[in-house]
């Protein structure tokens, strides 16, 4: 076989350190081990079955062909609802694109936004794929370092910190990934100041919203309306696998973004769409806030325990469901953390490397995405796990 010359696009972006933890521990499943999964940011709960019927229904009907690029329209308009009922928010679902996965919508923004050799701000840490999505369009992510005294969320001095001609952009995430903090309007009306007044574009992952912890997390639309915003099913009303994200967008950007979207993937896929309207009704809404309930119960549990064991988690997450934790007073080097405990006690973690640079390898993310019973026996074998640990083994 010919040697292969793959681009040095491909080569430049990292493959997710967690899909490896995860293929260990489905290896040690396959032997007979008893793992317990902390690794993976996918909530436990199947898609509430409102929303299951109604793909079925949408099977049987043959709703398995395209759609508009866009999205249907009643599903833009039952997203744009969603705005008007929790953030009080006037929003034209025309402004709404739905894409297959909230990944596309970041595809959608990078490809839009990003020329050759331009920049995005983005904090570190952070979710991976942001910064390798700008990598594919030939552009390039610059982390920022951020940690507890920010609550890992970029301000507005730290962008003009690092801004210089070639950015065009910056991306904050609220509720974020790996850390679970928010960002409140007054700093999101701060960052879009920021942004406008430096002449780049603000964009705001907003795929933790309706999972947030004693408040709700305020979208940048309440302030900015120039913003873009993405979102997904994937996480409050528990779809991963059906593939459905959304982008609101300024008006202008959307015939633009429509070509895109016609040329990337066609559309979002059609049954997914149809069982996503079940998504707003009342049944599978009161299914959700029980579910967004025992996540706060799993957080109010695991939270204190790890820091008793000796991990320091400085900033109380208030969404998502994640502990972002930093183990430098246990001898630090989280990969190698994560390693020995999922080969001596079986609990898969997700190391610091896969979040940025910025002191990653002293940081570990652990998901609170099982079972309260689950997350009590894994801080059982974290304790024995620290008891046969030293950063040499």
């Amino acid at each position: 076989m010919a040697q292969q010359r793959w681009t040095k696009r491909v080569q430049d972006i990292q493959p997710f350190h967690v899909m490896a933890v995860l293929a260990r521990a489905r290896a040690l499943e396959a032997e007979g081990r008893d793992v317990i999964h902390m690794e993976i940011g996918e909530p436990d709960f199947t898609t509430p079955e409102p929303i299951i019927q109604a793909g079925q229904r949408a099977l049987a009907d043959g709703c398995t062909g395209y759609t508009p690029a866009l999205g249907l329209p009643a599903l833009r308009e039952a997203i744009a609802g969603l705005y008007a009922e929790r953030h009080g928010l006037a929003l034209d679902p025309e402004r709404v694109v739905v894409t297959p996965g909230g990944s596309a919508a970041l595809l959608l923004v990078s490809a839009l936004l990003v020329e050759p050799g331009k920049k995005i701000l983005m904090a570190d840490p952070a979710y991976p794929c942001n910064r390798h999505f700008l990598r594919l369009v030939e552009g390039r992510a610059v982390l920022v370092p951020t940690g507890p005294e920010t609550r890992y969320q970029l301000t507005p001095e730290l962008i003009e910190q690092h801004w210089d001609a070639d950015c065009v952009g910056v991306l904050a995430a609220s509720p974020a990934n790996p850390t679970g903090t928010l960002l409140s309007r007054a700093e999101l009306k701060a960052l879009a100041a920021c942004c406008r007044r430096l002449g780049g574009q603000l964009i705001v992952d907003e795929i933790y919203h309706g999972l947030t912890y004693g408040l709700d997390a305020p979208s940048v639309l309440e302030v900015a309306d120039d913003a873009f915003v993405l979102n997904s099913f994937s996480k409050y009303f528990g779809m991963t696998g059906w593939r459905l994200g959304w982008l609101v967008a300024p008006k202008e950007a959307v015939s633009a973004l429509e070509k895109l979207a016609q040329n990337l993937y066609i559309c979002a896929p059609h049954m997914a769409q149809q069982a996503a309207l079940a998504a707003f009704s009342e049944q599978s809404r009161e299914i959700c806030e029980l579910r967004r309930r025992a996540f706060q119960v799993r957080r109010d549990f695991l939270l204190p325990s790890v820091r008793e064991l000796g991990f320091s988690v400085p900033v109380t997450p208030e969404g998502a469901f994640y502990l972002y934790a930093d183990m430098q007073a246990l001898g630090g080097d989280s990969a190698a953390f994560c390693q020995h405990v999922i080969e001596r006690e079986f609990v898969a973690l997700t190391p610091g490397l896969d979040f940025g640079q910025h002191r990653a390898d002293q940081h570990l993310r652990l998901a609170y995405t099982t079972s309260l019973e689950r997350l009590e026996q894994a801080v059982e074998r974290l304790q024995r796990a620290l008891g046969s640990w030293s950063p040499a083994c």
